[in-house]
């Protein structure tokens, strides 16, 4: 064999076309050609590498165990004819060879062992399919057994179907009656279910044994809804149904049997909670009411009997709390506190606001009226009027109609029987209190408003006679004024019950009114008590026949109003008549600063130098005028030198009888401001050479201050008012 290695570099994909050079005797080798070829197949398909592993099963040489037990023969004609018998070939296969006895026994017997492996799969084959004939022939057999006794089934059918022919009709013919019977009756009891009560809504409709509440309102709410619904059967295409009318008429008269039952419910009830003093309105009591209002007159005549009832047992109530008081005596009768009227008054109201309050309370409860989100003390807004408002408002008025009648009889009686002005101003103005209360609570036009408004008004009318009583008393006993000019008796007094008066006032102010508000409220209380009190100081300065000047009038009348203006000043709704009296009081007060400066520019010796100023011609020189001449003018300086030396700075003597030492100071140094300005004034006229002053400075010089003014202005001690 010639050997791979020998063989030239060429490529051996392709086989060549001519001889190789430097090989021509190879070139057409068939060992050549045969390697050629060998080496140049393509073994990545898939199909031959799947012959090739199936050939190599065929030669596998398993590992022996042990040493090689035979040999094999050399001799290939034994091999040969041994091979020829199938069963020795797979003997032989059962042989341990080694690799090269393998690979020369595939070589040599290729075509064979294939061969043989076929024959041997085909043995197989025909095996497999021997059995599944067999199966095949007895599946056969139960066939046709099978075909004969179902042909034989269906001739007894048949025979069966001609004898139950009619039957079979009728069944059919009652199967069919009986779903129209079934569609028919499933369709009455849809009709009946919705158009009918139940026995168990009708029996709580009609019947007395059972009460009035959930199970009543469902059925009277289901035949509602079935009157609803009836109206299709009403407003058909052919009119009005026969059923239609009848569902009618029958819901009709179960509903005015189920109304009248809520009637005579809610008629026991309201009597029974009319004689309750407090009062508990339950859902069932709301819903009854609710109900009934969709029919006007069976609720108007159960309110009617609540009415009545409310109106007894809130007056009985009322007179006992007035005689008896509370259970054991507590709390005690009102009527024990009758010795103190304000006291007597406000707890009579009191009691009147509380049983208002619970009984407007318990109506609105009653009509499931919402609450309007106000807060206690708030105006109630009645602006919007539902039919819910006005049954309470008419119930409002006549539950407590009953005690109109005694509160007005006693509250008229303690207030005509007060004489004093502070004790009918307490009790109006608790009255008025109460009135704006009940105003923001059950509305003006209310029959307690009405009341209150007229207890009202009447004491207003008495306390106003009381004031009008009171300041003609002060004029009445009229004399002059005392020694010291300080402020009357009489006005002392009737400034201290205007001072209680208007403590009562501020006391009752509600917080939310301005300023302006509260001066007007008070202005007509104002004016009754001052305007007779001015007069009557006014009369008594008058009076005094000895006051040719008028000061001691004006010292009295600055005294009167000063302690006036004291008395009002803590009050913030005085102020405008405040500052009235302090406009007369800064009258008085000029007129008292120009006559005290008269009286000290007397003693200064100014007067006459300041008459001569005033008085004389613009053409005549001051020095020629006897008054004003050079000796007179010196002889003043010098008294005016030993007025200063002598005064009081501070206060006077002639003021001592001022109770205000602020307007005592006030006057004083304002007139002796104008003593330095008088006193400026001569000393520029002195000056002057129109005046014809010899020695003017000299003059002016010999005596103090000296003509300085700055010197002066120390001396007064009024430097710092220039």
């Amino acid at each position: 064999m010639v050997d791979a290695r020998s063989l030239p570099n060429v490529d051996v994909s392709q086989p060549p076309d001519r001889p190789i050079r430097g090989s021509s005797n190879l070139g057409w080798n068939p060992i050549s050609l045969r390697l050629y070829k060998v080496l140049g197949a393509n073994y990545d398909d898939a199909g031959t590498r799947e012959a090739l592993d199936t050939l190599s099963a065929f030669y596998t040489t398993p590992t022996p165990p042990g040493p090689v037990s035979k040999e094999v023969n050399g001799n290939e004609d034994a091999s040969s004819e041994a091979d020829e018998d199938g069963s020795e070939v797979t003997d032989r296969h059962k042989m341990v060879y080694t690799p090269r006895d393998t690979a020369v026994r595939a070589r040599r017997s290729l075509r064979r062992d294939t061969e043989a492996k076929l024959a041997e799969g085909s043995q197989k084959f025909l095996k497999a399919f021997g059995e599944v004939d067999e199966k095949l022939n007895i599946l056969e057999d139960h066939i046709q057994e099978m075909h004969a006794r179902c042909d034989e089934a269906e001739v007894k059918l048949k025979a069966t179907n001609n004898a139950c022919k009619y039957l079979l009709d009728r069944a059919e013919g009652l199967r069919s009656q009986r779903q129209n019977m079934t569609t028919r009756q499933s369709i009455v009891s849809s009709f009946l279910s919705q158009f009918t009560l139940t026995e168990a809504e009708t029996e709580a409709i009609a019947s007395r044994d059972i009460p009035v509440g959930k199970r009543l309102f469902n059925a009277m709410d289901r035949t509602e809804k079935i009157r609803e619904s009836c109206q299709i059967l009403l407003s058909g295409e052919g009119g009005s149904t026969i059923a239609g009318l009848d569902i009618m008429s029958l819901t009709s008269s179960l509903l005015e049997q189920g109304y009248q039952k809520i009637f005579r419910w809610c008629s026991f009830e309201f009597r029974q909670l009319g004689k309750d003093a407090q009062l508990d309105v339950g859902s069932v009591m709301k819903e009854a009411v609710r109900r009934l209002r969709r029919q006007p007159e069976l609720l108007s005549e159960a309110l009617k009997s609540l009415a009545q009832t409310r109106q007894a047992t809130l007056l009985t109530t009322f007179l006992d709390a007035l005689t008896r008081g509370g259970p054991s005596g507590l709390p005690r009768p009102i009527e024990i506190h009758a010795h103190d009227p304000t006291r007597y008054v406000g707890d009579m109201l009191g009691w009147v606001h509380q049983a208002v309050a619970g009984e407007h309370e318990f109506l609105d409860g009653l009509f499931s009226v919402e609450a309007d989100g106000r807060m206690v003390g708030a105006v109630r807004q009645l602006t919007n009027h539902s039919e819910e408002e006005q049954w309470v408002r008419t119930l409002m008025d006549e539950s407590v109609e009953k005690l109109c009648l005694p509160l007005r009889m006693r509250v008229h009686q303690t207030i005509k029987s007060q004489e004093g002005s502070i004790t009918s101003y307490k009790i109006a103005n608790l009255l008025q209190f109460y009135m704006i209360t009940m105003r923001r609570t059950i509305g003006e036009e209310a029959l307690l408003s009405r009341t209150l408004k007229e207890i009202t008004d009447l004491g207003y009318k008495v306390f106003f006679d009381a004031i009008e009583a009171q300041g003609r008393s002060l004029l009445r006993f009229l004399h002059p004024p005392e020694a010291d000019l300080a402020a009357p008796l009489a006005l002392r007094d009737s400034c201290q019950v205007l001072r209680e008066i208007m403590s009562v006032y501020e006391s009752s102010v509600l917080g939310n009114e301005d300023p302006e508000e509260q001066r007007r409220g008070f202005k007509q209380i104002l004016d009754a008590a001052i305007d007779p009190a001015l007069e009557m100081c006014r009369r008594m300065a008058d009076m005094n026949s000895k006051d040719t000047t008028g000061w001691e009038r004006s010292v009295f009348l600055i005294n009167c109003l000063d302690y006036l203006q004291s008395i009002m000043q803590p009050f913030v709704f005085t102020n405008e008549r405040i500052e009235e009296l302090e406009v007369l009081l800064q009258g008085h007060v000029k007129l008292l600063t120009e006559q005290h400066y008269q009286r000290l520019l007397q003693e200064s010796g100014l007067l006459s130098l300041t008459e001569a100023i005033e008085t004389r011609d613009d053409d005549t020189a001051l020095s020629h005028i006897p008054a004003a001449s050079s000796q007179e003018m010196s002889s003043a300086l010098r008294r005016f030198d030993s007025f200063l030396s002598s005064l009081d700075v501070l206060s006077s003597p002639r003021l001592a009888l001022l109770t205000v030492p602020r307007l005592a100071t006030l006057i004083h140094r304002s007139a002796l401001k104008k003593i330095a300005e008088a006193y400026g004034c001569i000393c520029d006229q002195v000056r002057n050479p129109g005046n014809k002053y010899e020695f003017a400075t000299t003059l002016l010089g010999s005596q103090r201050p000296f003509g300085q003014m700055n010197v002066l202005w120390q001396v007064l001690g009024v430097q710092d008012t220039v």
